[in-house]
């Protein structure tokens, strides 16, 4: 059996379980800490980043250095690289969950029942959080702060491209926690590469509550098939926009092309573009000038191949294919009941959206379309936890139970009924 760095000694399995364990026990304790102590941690943590800058880069040049021998991609050479801008913005992500309200101890829905008892509920922590995630290592630093802001303990599982880096913030992060006076197994990194971690995370399910997923649809796969833990994920983002004939045509051009060429390797990219039949001579070249000038290739349906001269036929793996590239797929569709029927067949329940000027349409896109989210006139890359108010993200949950769409803070967090008496017993 593999045994973890640093010449322990100790096997995989009983790694892993200490990690567990170790995470229990803080998590217990947290449920002891104010808010105060929390948000003393989470700046205590961004300082120690920013004094620590010469340190990151260093560990991250390794990684680096890796990366290019090994012939990474230049997009996730991309991701993966640290730089002053993105040091500071993991300090500032910090500082901003330390400025959001606490949702730990909320009570709601207090109110009296016949008996003269009073029930509510009241909002908890989920307890142990394991996360794991590919390339980004600020993600190291984002996903500890959520955590621990909620009154969670972690389990951070990062990629083995990002592994120096990762240690390195994760020193940070021990740093801060002890500032604070707060326990280090609060926020813990799994440090060793092998595989086989990760197969046990998923089967610690007497000491972690809950795994979060973050990256590629080859891990989300394996997660999902694997975990013996319930599970906050979203596989893939095969995001809509439809524009009805009912639309104002200057919003639906902007709403079009924002969505599509924002950022392409987000998963909330519009990958499919629904446009009804009776609008789609007038729109349609209209958008592939605008798609010509950045570069993005088209990939129509037998109509709007009719309409647009020189572009690719699509095939049937099109409608369902999250590209997260400059290539976008054209549907001409005979009305928003065809569109929708369309969303519902190739949709990834991510975000789907509908441009028009018709109330009644828009209201029904709403209710019939089920995806995390639903929009109305308004690009899918709106789709974020900082746009949607939440200050900070998770992830995204395309799942129906306990979170979906983005998750903050109150989606790491669950509820447990209360009750307050005065002696009352039941007849």
């Amino acid at each position: 059996m593999n045994a973890i760095p640093e010449n322990t000694g100790l096997s995989i399995p009983d790694y892993m379980a200490g990690l567990g364990r170790a995470a229990r026990r803080a998590s217990q304790q947290l449920n002891q800490v104010d808010s105060g102590r929390k948000n003393d941690a989470l700046l205590a943590i961004a300082d120690a980043l920013e004094a620590n800058y010469d340190a990151l880069l260093s560990e991250n040049e390794k990684d680096l250095q890796a990366g290019r021998s090994n012939n990474l991609e230049a997009a996730l050479l991309d991701r993966l690289t640290l730089n002053a801008d993105r040091v500071a913005g993991m300090a500032e992500g910090l500082r901003q969950i330390a400025a959001l309200p606490d949702p730990v101890g909320e009570i709601t829905d207090l109110c009296y029942r016949p008996s003269g008892i009073q029930v509510g509920r009241m909002r908890i922590p989920l307890g142990v959080i394991g996360i794991i995630y590919e390339s980004r290592p600020n993600v190291t630093a984002d996903a500890a702060g959520l955590c621990l802001k909620a009154g969670n303990a972690s389990i951070l599982r990062g990629g083995s491209e990002a592994i120096h880096s990762n240690k390195a913030i994760a020193n940070c992060i021990r740093l801060g926690l002890a500032r604070a006076g707060l326990p280090e197994q609060a926020v813990q990194l799994i440090e060793t590469v092998e595989r086989s971690a990760v197969g046990e995370l998923l089967r610690m399910k007497d000491s972690v509550d809950i795994i979060i997923p973050r990256g590629g649809k080859g891990l989300i796969e394996r997660v999902s098939r694997e975990s013996l833990i319930p599970v906050i994920k979203h596989l893939h983002g095969v995001c809509h926009v439809y524009i009805d004939d009912q639309a104002d045509m200057e919003k639906a051009l902007a709403i079009a092309v924002n969505a599509k060429t924002h950022r392409y390797g987000v998963c909330n990219a519009m990958e499919t573009l629904l446009v009804a039949e009776a609008a789609a001579a007038d729109i349609l070249p209209a958008l592939k000038a605008k798609y010509d000038e950045k570069g993005v290739e088209l990939r129509g349906c037998q109509k709007t191949c009719s309409i647009l001269d020189g572009i690719k036929p699509a095939v049937e793996q099109d409608w369902s294919e999250e590209y997260l590239a400059p290539i976008l797929s054209l549907r001409v569709v005979a009305d928003v009941d065809e569109a929708m029927q369309h969303i519902a067949i190739y949709g990834s329940a991510h975000t789907d959206a509908i441009v028009t000027e018709d109330y009644s349409r828009a209201r029904r896109f709403l209710r019939e379309v089920d995806s995390s989210s639903v929009m109305v006139n308004a690009s899918t890359r709106f789709a974020d936890g900082f746009e949607y108010g939440l200050g900070a993200e998770i992830g995204i949950s395309t799942d129906k139970l306990h979170a979906r769409g983005p998750v903050g803070l109150e989606g790491l967090t669950t509820q447990k009924y209360i009750v307050l008496g005065d002696g009352q017993i039941r007849v």
